[in-house]
This record gives C-alpha cells, sequence and structure tokens, in this order.
C-alpha cells in the first residue's frame, strides 16, 4: 500500500525552501506519495509570520535559520528583501501545476531557489514565468491558469483543510493523521514511516 504524506508549505516559507530536499529524498527512499497543500501561515492556529513576532524571537528565529540553511547546504540571501512583492502568488502557480499533472515539486524548488537564494520577485508574474520557463515549464500557460477562480478556491480549500487539522506553520507534515510541524522533525516522520508508534 503506497504511503501519502500531505504536505502543508509555502513558497514564501525559508524552512520549506531549506527542508524541501531532504523531505523529497525521504519520500522516495519510501516509496510514499506527496499529496501538496499551498497554505499561508495559519494565524487563528497560532502561526505567527515572522515579522510580527517579539524582536529577541526574530533576532533567534534568523540566526536558527542560517544555521540550518548551513546544514542543509543551502544558500540564503537577506540583501534588498524588503524591496521584493508578496510571494503568495508563486503559490497559484505551483497550484496550476499540481492541477494540470506538471511538475509541481521541481517548479517550488525553482521558485524557492529564486526567491531565497538570490532574491528574485517572484511575486512579480514575469519573473516567475522566467523561472518556470527555465524550469522546463510552460510558465505562461501555467501563470493564466494561476490567475483563474478554480485556482483560487483551491487555495481556500487547502486553508480550510490546513486550519480544520490543526496546522499552523509552514512546513508541516501529515501521515497517518499524526502532525509533524518544521522540517527539523523530518527524523520523527521517518520512524512513523519506518512503522514505529509516534509518541504522543
Amino acid at each position: 500500500m503506497t504511503k501519502t504524506i500531505d504536505y502543508f508549505f509555502g513558497i514564501g516559507s525559508p524552512f520549506a525552501f531549506i527542508g524541501l530536499e531532504p523531505f523529497r529524498t525521504l519520500t522516495e527512499r519510501h516509496g510514499a506519495t506527496i499529496r501538496p497543500y499551498l497554505i499561508p501561515v495559519i494565524e487563528d492556529n497560532g502561526g505567527i509570520y515572522s515579522r510580527n513576532r517579539p524582536e529577541p524571537r526574530r533576532t533567534y528565529w534568523l540566526k536558527d535559520l542560517k544555521r540550518w540553511a548551513a546544514h542543509r547546504g543551502r544558500t540564503l540571501t537577506f540583501e534588498n528583501r524588503a524591496a521584493l512583492s508578496d510571494p503568495t502568488p508563486a503559490g497559484f502557480l505551483v497550484l496550476a501545476a499540481v492541477e494540470t499533472g506538471r511538475d509541481w515539486l521541481g517548479l517550488t524548488a525553482a521558485l524557492q531557489e529564486a526567491f531565497w537564494s538570490r532574491a528574485a520577485d517572484i511575486g512579480n508574474p514575469e519573473v516567475r514565468i522566467a523561472v518556470a520557463e527555465a524550469a522546463g515549464l510552460d510558465g505562461a500557460a501555467l501563470e493564466a491558469l494561476a490567475q483563474s477562480r478554480a485556482i483560487h478556491d483551491i487555495w481556500a480549500s487547502n486553508r480550510q483543510i490546513a486550519a480544520a487539522a490543526g496546522v499552523f506553520g509552514l512546513p508541516t507534515y501529515r501521515f497517518d493523521n499524526e502532525l509533524y510541524w518544521g522540517q527539523d522533525s523530518l527524523p520523527f516522520l521517518e520512524r512513523h514511516l519506518n512503522g514505529e508508534t509516534p509518541i504522543a
């Protein structure tokens, strides 16, 4: 029986970016299927955007982020980030790839790398179309679909599903109704995939 992991994430989440490759490797190792849910932070469940955190916590979050990036071998660029527009529309582009059976995982990796390693303004449609094209996809067609009511309805539905499941932060993985928040929880997810009973 194929194992399915629900993956709640956002393109603008740095920890989702840092954890994407180890997560993909883990799923391949276990022959698991990923069911993607593009979502925002669920503030009603206690999620807090980094920009809204008290300064001491934000300072620690940034240091922890840099530590994990180095540990995972990822490059983060923090210069000129204030000038970047909201990356949320890039998530709609990924949803369009999901809905049309395209390589959404490859597109996710490309968009996140552009945003976090190169500080590319993927909130700009021309930029994200170019990223999709470089990833071997029809960026213009995906962008047209990404603007549709159908995709925006999926985004809203994903948020409702995540909220009902108790998700608050990104990334979160759900396997067999057990939630694992944060890419640092991947070892616990793997134990569960290996058949261990989750510690509750």
